[in-house]
């Protein structure tokens, strides 16, 4: 054999080698970084449908009347978020209203994020009451039931050519839901994970893009972020991105607290959660005093600034902004008079 031809098969035999050494060398896949959405910039405006009907308008910071998804909008938001009851007893939060306001966000091309309660009003670690049509049933019509409502109402959605980019399956699952079925207790969550799978599957059958969270409260608290997190872990549950509520400033012995030890601690809870468990994280509810503008602008700033180079962090939803105590006894919106204070300006940077 020629010269040419000997090194020429030396060569290819090299090339070869090391593309199977760089193919086991490289790092597998991680299918969980294919977000449809970079970063999302959220509002919850789940009251909103309820304050309108009530003759309650929203306006720019100049005044112009404009509706509150399109305002959202305009002040820099690319997504909303919308929770989702099962019978709620005056059909606010229900499937038609959630319909509605899909619609709209659809119209406007602002990403979707629904958030299932499974329950007939409020689900939050305080409570988890089991809907009035499920009551008496074992974890095995739990299941079921979950997993009946979850497809009925994503099915819905999806027949109105409504895309969804996350659904949580749960709001603020700390201690469970669907109690007692399916309370998360101690070292105890074999009910829960059981009810959640039969959402998520649902979830991933109807939207297989859709990225599945898994929602608790109180994103300071790094003991009960890591007995949590490490419980499913545990036993297995699989889901594809951490949701955290954070409410840095919440009232307290007669007063708000300063923020900035509690933003703190979830910037570096947000990071650790990150590494450890390789899961994407979002903050999927924020909230701050109506009453001090700044502070809330300042507290925000403190969250993107801290987080912006942590690549796992995938968003920040401010929880109810368009809200008032004056029209429905919430203060930690970050509206006065009908329209947007400082406090979201964040937003539009």
């Amino acid at each position: 054999m020629k010269l040419k031809s000997l090194l020429a098969l030396a060569f290819a035999a090299f090339i070869s080698a090391a593309c199977e050494n760089s193919k086991i060398d490289a790092p597998a896949k991680d299918d969980n970084n294919e977000d449809q959405v970079a970063f999302a910039k959220g509002a919850d405006i789940g009251w909103y449908t309820e304050m309108e009907s009530k003759g309650y308008k929203f306006y720019t910071y100049d005044g112009a009347e404009m509706d509150c998804p399109a305002l959202m909008k305009s002040l820099g938001f690319n997504s909303l978020r919308f929770r989702v009851w099962v019978n709620p007893e005056n059909g606010w939060n229900g499937k038609d209203d959630l319909l509605k306001k899909c619609l709209r966000a659809k119209e406007l091309g602002m990403n979707i994020m629904i958030d299932f309660h499974y329950s007939d009003s409020w689900a939050d670690p305080g409570k988890q009451n089991v809907p009035e049509a499920w009551k008496g049933y074992d974890l095995d019509k739990l299941a079921a039931a979950v997993a009946d409502h979850t497809s009925d109402v994503l099915n819905m959605l999806k027949s109105k050519g409504i895309d969804v980019a996350w659904v949580q399956v749960g709001n603020e699952v700390t201690n469970g839901m669907l109690w007692e079925s399916g309370r998360v207790q101690g070292q105890n969550a074999a009910g829960f994970s059981r009810l959640f799978k039969a959402g998520a599957d649902k979830v991933r059958t109807i939207y297989p893009k859709a990225k599945v969270i898994l929602h608790i409260d109180n994103a300071w608290k790094m003991d009960t972020l890591n007995w949590f997190y490490g419980l499913m872990a545990n036993v297995g549950l699989q889901y594809d991105m951490i949701g955290l509520s954070l409410y840095p400033s919440y009232w307290e012995n007669g007063g708000y607290p300063d923020w900035s030890d509690k933003v703190n601690k979830a910037i570096s809870n947000v990071k650790t959660l990150a590494n450890a468990y390789k899961k994407d994280v979002m903050l999927v509810e924020f909230g701050m005093p109506a009453s001090d503008p700044q502070a809330s602008k300042a507290a925000l700033e403190a969250v993107l600034k801290g987080l912006k180079a942590e690549a796992r962090f995938k968003g920040i939803f401010y929880w109810e902004p368009e809200s008032e105590k004056s029209r429905n006894g919430y203060d930690y919106g970050a509206f006065q008079n009908g329209k947007p204070t400082i406090a979201l300006d964040p937003f539009r940077n």
